[in-house]
């Protein structure tokens, strides 16, 4: 492992662990911090359980890319698919939270899984602690795959996820503000 690289890896690790964590936390029945009440607890807790094994493996998956020098190559695509789709994912959360926030236009969660839920608290709670997360995890993922990236194709790597990176986040501001159709890739 290089110094860097794996600084980079064990800074994606503790910091996809701590987000495991927080899922774990309400996976295991904890209210603390509750946006509303769900339609079922047992629900509630099977889907952050999910989302904390999910998080809790991709926390492992720079360890073994930055140990096993064959692999370079995967984590420079893994790190521009993973930093472009988690920072894209916080730009454009947040966006919509702060204009849900603004009363531009608000939030919607899913009315088959929440019995109620706190608008203001959903929006604050996501603008301040998941998509911080989010964006935080992106550009870690983009340091470990630049950095996994040849010398040469470096310049390319970063103009392409910037690129990427931008086009996405409009496409999903405009598609949360319904300005354009719902965007799914099946």
């Amino acid at each position: 492992m290089t110094g860097r690289r794996a600084l980079l890896a064990g800074a994606l690790f503790v910091w996809a662990l701590g987000y495991a964590v927080y899922r774990g936390y309400y996976a295991l029945g904890g209210e603390a911090g509750m946006i509303g009440v769900p339609r079922s607890d047992s629900e509630f807790q099977r889907v952050n359980a999910i989302g904390a094994g999910i998080v809790l493996l991709g926390a492992l998956v720079p360890l073994v890319l930055v140990a096993v020098e064959r692999l370079r190559s995967v984590a420079s695509v893994l790190g521009w698919v993973a930093g472009v789709g988690c920072t894209m994912h916080a730009l454009v959360d947040a966006t919509l939270r702060v204009l849900s926030l603004a009363g531009v236009h608000p939030t919607e969660l899913p009315a088959s899984f929440w019995a109620s839920f706190d608008r203001r608290t959903a929006d604050l709670q996501d603008l301040f602690l998941n998509e911080p997360w989010f964006l935080v995890e992106g550009l870690l993922w983009i340091a470990l795959g630049l950095g996994s990236t040849r010398e040469s194709r470096r310049r390319p790597w970063l103009v392409t996820a910037a690129v990427a990176c931008a086009g996405l986040t409009a496409v999903g501001i405009l598609s949360g503000l319904d300005v354009i159709g719902s965007v799914v890739v099946d």
